[in-house]
């Protein structure tokens, strides 16, 4: 009989220490476990779908994420609100670019992207800020391991905190919730596909080949006659009125200058988008990325740059503080009935 219990026990100590073995890992353990994939891995190409209520409307992106190690990215963002405004956002050994291939026009910025910014659908971003932050909370579901962290958002000081989801099986994300102070979600990525084993063409970071991917080809002249620019008007004022209104008439279009008086002063310029037929050289901008919401913008020191349904804006203030440029442009999205 004590040889029988005896038995048994050696069995539970047994089922309790391979039980243990099999439990969940540890907040540590997974941290230390996304650190060793972010050393090892060569590259990745992910796709994704981002929500965005940062502005007036909801705003939806589909996003195709190549990075090759060491420092080379390209983001392609398209949204489905503007056939014409897809994006790609680049990084090579020659900079940092945002690419607007169907109307041939480029920035190259003067800046550290992405590793000055918190960047929601970077793998290598989303797992900085959780080695940052000492204060992350974490949970482990039935299949994710959940991290809510501080973001660093240098453009939007309304976006503080994240909720990350990692696949259990492949550490991997799944799903980023962008918050505000509320905890409200305004920005929602869901990956779609993670594929970390990917191949590369020797050019596919080029800028000759992003560009050529929706470069228009025919020359001006062979170009629809460019249609009566419409006027859009940002909903966020902040403390100014629209004071005076200017029409230009261009070569290939026309141009509205319009001023806005009272607490603080700015200007918004609009202008009909023309369509470059060969490739030029970028633009060059000391400043940041930031994304609006419905499109890409450039931000230098007091003034925002971006195209948006065939039209192209510069928001200019000395008076507007970064938060603001980035505010009213957001709200660019209400039309003046001509």
């Amino acid at each position: 009989m004590k040889k029988m219990f005896g038995i048994w026990i050696v069995i539970v100590l047994g089922l309790v220490l391979l039980l243990s073995a099999c439990g969940e890992k540890s907040q540590e353990d997974v941290v230390e476990k996304l650190g060793e994939n972010l050393d090892e891995m060569d590259g990745y190409k992910a796709k994704a779908e981002m929500a965005m209520n940062t502005g007036q409307e909801e705003q939806k992106f589909a996003i195709d994420i190549w990075h090759k190690k060491d420092d080379f990215y390209r983001v392609g963002l398209t949204n489905n609100q503007d056939d014409k405004g897809s994006q790609v956002i680049l990084k090579n050994e020659d900079g940092v670019f945002v690419l607007t291939p169907a109307l041939n026009k480029s920035f190259k910025f003067q800046t550290e992207w992405p590793e000055n910014s918190s960047q929601p659908y970077l793998y290598q971003s989303l797992i900085n800020d959780v080695l940052k932050d000492g204060e992350a909370e974490f949970e482990a579901t039935d299949e994710h391991y959940v991290f809510k962290t501080k973001t660093n958002y240098q453009s939007n000081n309304n976006l503080p905190f994240q909720e990350i989801y990692f696949d259990k099986k492949t550490y991997t994300p799944v799903l980023v919730k962008v918050l505000d102070k509320d905890r409200n979600a305004l920005v929602e990525v869901t990956f779609t596909s993670f594929d970390t084993n990917p191949e590369f063409k020797d050019d596919d970071f080029t800028m000759e080949k992003n560009m050529a991917s929706g470069t228009v080809e025919q020359p001006v002249s062979a170009q629809a006659p460019a249609e009566s620019l419409s006027v859009f008007l940002p909903e966020y004022l902040a403390g100014a009125e629209l004071t005076a209104k200017r029409e230009v008439d261009l070569e290939n279009g026309e141009r509205v200058i319009l001023s806005f008086t009272g607490e603080k002063n700015f200007t918004l310029v609009e202008e009909t988008t023309e369509v470059v037929p060969t490739l030029s050289a970028p633009k060059e901008v000391e400043g940041e990325i930031v994304n609006l919401g419905y499109t890409v913008a450039a931000l230098s020191e007091n003034k925002l740059e971006w195209s948006h349904n065939g039209v192209d804006f510069v928001l200019a203030s000395d008076e507007l503080t970064r938060d603001e440029l980035i505010q009213v442009a957001q709200s660019v999205q209400g039309q003046e009935v001509k």
